[in-house]
């Protein structure tokens, strides 16, 4: 039996566990000060980070992963309903976990001598098992679809979880393969570098949730993450400019694909959070939280 069917109906009241939030609380300085030093200092890396990064783009894209981590773990800290930020500890699992293997393939690129680089190896090595830990923790409590629940449509909910899909599939071919992909990629990669990068489109992973649970409130916090993170990397592809290699196959792709992405989160947003939709009736918030109990 599922571990979420385990918990009686009358307890799942959607809380967050006071370990979730210390744990949320906790993890925020050390990505608020690895967003400064990557993001404002992406040419120190050698001086200030954990391995030299010659690449200033690698450096303030995985910091702009950092920021909309730190924004989406205070949103946990302040969240009174587990449903809004449950998926996103998932895609924060798995690019901890990565990071974690990342670090073990390339021990010897790493500065051992600096701070940063035992704080980047605690931090890899023990969040994986943290954050799922809060997860799984967690998950017993939350709570299936309601009436007056405001849904996704069914095609807005099938393309955010084919863009999820997508981000997934590339962070995962960039993080086993990433000299196959240094020449189709928009800026110069090494096997470190396009493993760390992998690992950072996995976290859009979280996108696949919405098939599962296709609340808008669930959707909402994920939204305004991702939103954060993308108009910093775009920001920083004009910082960097002078880095990127147009040539390479899939450098408009992923501009082309970035902004589309962003005028769909804010058409979602627009629609929902201003013009919000009724649910469906009884009968498909059933089907929608016998799924919910299932995942």
């Amino acid at each position: 039996m599922d571990a979420v069917d385990e918990q009686p109906d009358g307890q799942r009241d959607d809380r967050v566990l006071a370990y979730t939030r210390g744990l949320s609380l906790f993890i925020v300085p050390f990505l608020l000060v690895a967003f400064v030093i990557l993001y404002l200092f992406p040419d120190h890396t050698a001086r200030l980070w954990s391995w030299h990064i010659a690449v200033s783009m690698t450096s303030m894209v995985l910091a702009s992963a950092y920021l909309g981590g730190a924004y989406f773990f205070l949103r946990v800290a302040r969240s009174r309903h587990w449903h809004e930020v449950g998926t996103g500890f998932l895609a924060v699992t798995a690019f901890a976990s990565l990071l974690g293997v990342a670090t073990l393939l390339h021990w010897d690129l790493f500065l051992h001598d600096h701070l940063a680089f035992w704080l980047w190896a605690g931090l890899y090595f023990t969040a994986p098992f943290l954050v799922i830990g809060a997860w799984l923790a967690n998950r017993r409590y939350g709570a299936p679809a309601a009436a007056g629940d405001v849904l996704l449509r069914p095609l807005e909910r099938w393309v955010v979880a084919v863009v999820g899909l997508l981000a997934l599939g590339t962070g995962v071919v960039l993080f086993l393969a990433p000299g196959a992909m240094n020449d189709l990629w928009p800026w110069p990669l090494t096997p470190l570098t396009g493993r760390v990068i992998g690992a950072t489109f996995c976290l859009g992973g979280a996108g696949v949730g919405v098939w599962f649970d296709p609340r808008w409130t669930s959707v909402r916090v994920m939204l305004q993450v991702e939103s954060v993170m993308l108009v910093l990397m775009l920001i920083a592809a004009v910082r960097a400019r002078d880095e990127l290699i147009g040539s390479h196959a899939l450098a408009w792709p992923l501009l082309l694909g970035t902004l589309l992405v962003l005028a769909g989160s804010a058409y979602l947003w627009l629609t929902y959070e201003h013009h919000p939709r009724p649910a469906p009736g009884p009968r498909g918030l059933d089907e929608l939280g016998r799924r919910g109990r299932a995942v």
